[in-house]
Order: structure tokens, then sequence, then C-alpha cells
């Protein structure tokens, strides 16, 4: 039972294991590198100095849902026969056909993130809290392939048994939060120029927990064939440095921002991890126990060592370099691009599964937003995201697929301290195939249809003292 980490990745927008999304000023409009309103405490730190004189604070709540589906294809139509090395007929087994969808729902609660920020003069300090990371849960009631394919394996080589001769009933879920406080300190060296460095601690809290429960339909009953559970907790700590630069003048505004590579490194509260294997031989249909425990454990190899109690495991964030350029072409309409380049290839993920990817994740960001008086402005954006994704590195439990994002909204000057922000994006995904000669040592050959939707709606309040 291959049993890897269930991730709830990118449930938001931004890389493979960092969000970007955290106040509703993205939803609307996507890029905000060039920021200097609160946001900009994320987005911007360098920038704040050019805001508000004064304090600020923002309050935000974004409610994200998406689908993670597998549409799973094994055709076999032939029926096979194995032959010894006389040429004497071995095993034979018949022909499958498997066409099958394994929803995957993934969400989240409301969840929120806290701005705040203090100017004066040529100096600011700001902080932030969210979850910085992945965020979300992710549940497939009918388990997921590869997990079923490695029972069918099983069953097959140990009693020569075909799909259509037995049931499985599988379940997966998992969950996946990194929280984060982020706390920076700004300065403005001259009229032009200003920079920023922060530092942010990351939490990681997460869990897998599944069961795999295959039988064996008879005339009098059912005889159970394999028996696999899985309850193991993750957490794990890291921290963040932040460099953030700003060239300001006049309507225009270039931002870069570096966020170090974040080292996290969990360790593994494993409640169940547990194996039972039933006779499965046909001839004498015995339903009694025939391998359990950690003897059946073994027989999965390192493909379960990773979820014993104390091990553990990598998930960093990667590095970040992100650049804006942003420009008022009027006092009422302004407009940013901006790049973002995550450094996936060196940041360390279960399995070593950062060196399957072709080249770390690029996302490309337009804004435009435009004030149609004084208590009304409206926005929009767009976000094209390029994982570098490889056969290899998509797996069941995780894996990734390339995407556009739209977002709109709008922000309403309730008063001069009080702004209320209102945004919505969708992001459309491209759908990722990937064939497979043996499946998961099976005989048979299968194609995987990675597919996933994902919405989010967000409210947020602004408030200036």
């Amino acid at each position: 039972m291959a049993m890897t980490a269930i991730f709830a990745t990118a449930t938001w927008a931004g890389g493979l294991m960092t969000n970007t999304n955290y106040h509703i000023a993205f939803d609307r409009m996507m890029a905000r590198g060039a920021s200097f309103d609160v946001d900009a405490a994320f987005s911007n730190p360098a920038g704040l100095v050019w805001g508000h004189e004064g304090w600020q604070l923002s309050l935000n709540f974004q409610k994200p849902w998406q689908n993670r589906d597998i549409q799973f294809t094994a055709n076999n139509f032939l029926a096979g026969t194995i032959y010894d090395i006389w040429g004497a007929p071995f095993k034979s087994y018949a022909g499958v056909n498997i066409d099958q969808k394994f929803p995957g729902k993934a969400s989240a609660p409301i969840v929120p993130a806290l701005f705040a920020s203090y100017k004066q003069d040529n100096w600011a300090v700001s902080a932030m809290l969210g979850i910085v990371g992945s965020g979300g849960f992710v549940k497939y009631e009918d388990g997921i392939p590869m997990f079923n394919a490695l029972v069918m394996a099983k069953l097959f080589s140990s009693a020569s048994l075909t799909p259509n001769q037995y049931n499985i009933d599988s379940e997966m879920k998992g969950k996946q939060y990194i929280y984060g406080g982020q706390l920076n300190f700004s300065y403005k060296f001259t009229d032009n120029f200003a920079a920023a460095v922060g530092l942010r601690a990351n939490y990681y809290d997460g869990y897998n927990r599944g069961y795999i429960y295959a039988s064996m339909p008879t005339t009098t009953g059912e005889i159970a064939l394999l028996d696999l559970n899985l309850d193991c907790l993750q957490k794990g700590w890291g921290f963040t440095p932040i460099i953030s630069l700003d060239y300001h003048e006049g309507p225009l505004t270039v931002a870069a921002r570096y966020e170090f590579r974040t080292k996290i490194n969990t360790e593994n509260d494993t409640k169940t991890l547990s194996a039972v294997i039933m006779n499965s031989d046909p001839a004498t249909r015995k339903d009694v126990p025939y391998v359990g425990g950690a003897v059946a454990l073994r027989q999965f190899g390192d493909k379960v060592a990773a979820y014993e109690d104390g091990a553990k495991t990598r998930y960093d964030m990667p590095a970040l370099f992100s650049l804006a350029v942003g420009y008022e072409f009027t006092d009422k309409l302004r407009a940013t691009v901006e790049y973002h380049n995550f450094d996936d290839k060196h940041a360390k993920m279960a399995g070593n599964r950062q060196e399957e990817l072709t080249h770390g994740t690029h996302e490309y960001l337009l804004g435009v937003e435009y004030d149609i008086n004084d208590k009304f402005t409206v926005s929009c954006g767009g976000q094209r995201t390029d994982y570098g994704l490889d056969d290899d590195y998509q797996q069941n439990t995780s894996f990734a697929c390339d995407s556009w994002s739209v977002g709109l909204g709008g922000a309403w000057n309730i008063n001069k301290k009080v702004r209320l922000n209102a945004g919505y994006f969708i992001t459309i995904y491209s759908d990722y195939k990937k064939e497979s000669p043996a499946y998961q040592g099976t005989p048979w050959p299968a194609t995987e249809t990675y597919s996933r939707t994902n919405n989010v709606i967000g409210l947020g309040i602004d408030y200036k003292f």
C-alpha cells in the first residue's frame, strides 16, 4: 500500500506549497505586488512607507471550495497467460475493463487573515496572520486508484484473483494547513527608494487517514481478503526570512520581494498503521488471517515506512521571487503587472518528488483598478500558473494542474476610515493525463486523468486610525 501524504495543495492561489491570496484585494485584482495599502504587509512590505500615516488594520474572510477528481481507466480486454521457463502455462488471468471516476472534495472552513501596519515619517512596521501554505481538507469517499491497485496487485500475485472476482471498499482523506505569522520592518532611504526585512514563523498541521477492505462474494456470504488502516498525524515548524525593495517615482512603482526557502520537517504521531491479509486462496476459501500486524506491513516494504510513528517527512515551502510594476495612468485608473517564481526544484518534498519537476512554478499576473468616484472602486485581474509538471511527479495523493485564474470585485469607502472589500475568483485548470504500461504492479495498462475546479469568495474590512 503506497501510502503517501494526501495533500490539499493549492486550494487557494499560489504555488505547490505556498498561498498568495490572503487579502480580498487579491481576489478582486490578483496583481498586488505594487500595493501601498495594508495588504502590502504581505505583498510589498517596503511600499508601506508610501502608504497611510498611522495605524491600519484589516480583517478578511474567504471561502474556497474545490473538486479534485481522478478518472481511472484500465483496459485489457484479452485474457492472458503467464508461462514458466519451460513454456508450460503457469498462471492465467482474465482481462479487465475499468472506467471509474474517483471524486475528491476539497474544502476549507471560512478562513480569516489579519493585517496590521503602522507608519511614521520614513519607517513602518507591519504584520499579518493567515494560512500561508496549502490550506484545506480533501476526501475521497471511494478511495483512490493507486491504493486500490496495490490491493489488486497483491491479490493477483498471491491468488490469481482478478478485479471481477472481489469487491473493494476504501476511503482516503487528508488535511494540510500551514499557519503563518509575519512581522516586517520598512524604511525609506531616499525620496524614491525603500526596503524592508521580515520574518515569518510557519506551523505545519496535517493528517492522513484511510482504510482499504477487500472481500470476495460467495453464495454463503463473503470472504475477507485484506484489511488495511492508517491514521497518521504530522506536525512541524519552519521560519522564512523575507526581503522587500520598492522604487517609487510619480505614477511608477517597481517592487521586488524575496522569500527564502522554508525548511519544514514534520514528525509522525501515528495512531494506527495496520494490515491484515486473509487467506485468499480460492481453493480453500477459509476466512482466517494468515498474515497480520507487523508481518503484513513488511510485505508492503518502504511503501508504509514513511508513516511509522516518529518518522520524519520534509514539506519545505520553496523560495519565492516576486517582481511587480505598477502604474497610475490617471487619478482614477491604475494597473499592475507581476511575476512570481517559486523555486520548487530546491524545496524538499516527501520522497524527493521535487526532482521530478521540469522547472519551478512560474506565475504571471495582471490587475486593473478603477475608482468610479470617492466611494466606489471596481477591479479585475488574471493569473497564469505553470508548474513544470511531469508524469513522475503526479500522484493520486498529490497532483497539480496548470491553470488560469480570473478575479473581480470592488471596494466601498464607507467613510474616510472604513473600507469594505468584496471579491471572487475562479481557477480554470487544464486536465493532466498520465499513462502507465503496468499500473502499480498489476499486469494491466492504465490511464489516469487528473482534473480540478476551484472557486473562492471573500469579504474584508480595512480600518484606518
